[in-house]
């Protein structure tokens, strides 16, 4: 009983958090883009403060509020454009992705872990072979786009990963997806650089998939 009530907290804060969020609407203020145009009225004259909240709103939004990071990665490239949008947006999911590994381990872990042990397939992918198959496990999911990062981010904490493995490896393998969404959005306002960031955004693309079925074909993860 005492292994759960850390889950029923975690739980428990989901429901306040999506019953608040029905109530006042923070998902569709960002959606609707109200929040964006704030954040381009702002970075003419402050852009280190509309930098600043823009990571804020992108923790917030892919975190608490479960918003999909493409959503934030588009805003960053026809905010900030190619380079300086993609740096932004990959800080956010950084952090943002270390913020809920701390979450699942401390509010997940002890009740998920022996469900998942009992599994034999489960328990030496994430816990007795973790320190063999974390990279390959991170590099997959992080570089392959159909794996929402934000269930990701929870479900690692719930392993044996450890949280500087899982950061540094993280951080290095979210920059491609990241970049692809990025620049491929920077691209749309650029009209100068259009051809050029849709073609790097495509290479891009192709590039990180071939990588990612490499390293499953040799980590041997169905």
């Amino acid at each position: 009983m005492k292994k759960n009530v850390k889950l029923w907290v975690f739980i428990g804060i989901v429901a306040i958090v999506v019953a608040l969020n029905f109530v006042f609407g923070w998902s569709d203020l960002l959606v609707s883009g109200q929040a964006t145009a704030w954040l381009q009225t702002t970075l003419a004259e402050h852009p280190v403060e509309a930098a600043l909240v823009f990571v804020a709103l992108s923790i917030v939004g892919c975190i608490v509020l479960a918003l999909p990071g493409v959503l934030f990665a588009i805003a960053a490239g026809t905010l900030f454009g190619a380079v300086w949008g993609t740096f932004l947006c990959w800080i956010s999911v950084t952090i943002g992705a270390c913020l809920a590994f701390i979450a699942g381990r401390y509010f997940l872990k002890d009740a998920i872990k022996p469900k998942l042990a009992k599994n034999k397939q489960l328990n030496d992918l994430f816990f007795d072979g973790a320190r063999k198959s974390d990279v390959y496990l991170l590099a997959i999911t992080r570089l392959i786009p159909v794996f929402p990062y934000n269930l990701q981010n929870f479900a690692y904490g719930v392993t044996d990963i450890s949280f500087f493995s899982y950061t540094l490896y993280s951080a290095l393998f979210m920059i491609p997806g990241t970049a692809v969404y990025t620049v491929a959005a920077a691209g749309i306002i650029d009209g100068e650089n259009r051809i050029a960031c849709f073609a790097f955004a495509a290479v891009l693309l192709v590039v990180t998939l071939a990588v990612a079925y490499v390293l499953k074909k040799k980590a041997n993860i169905e």
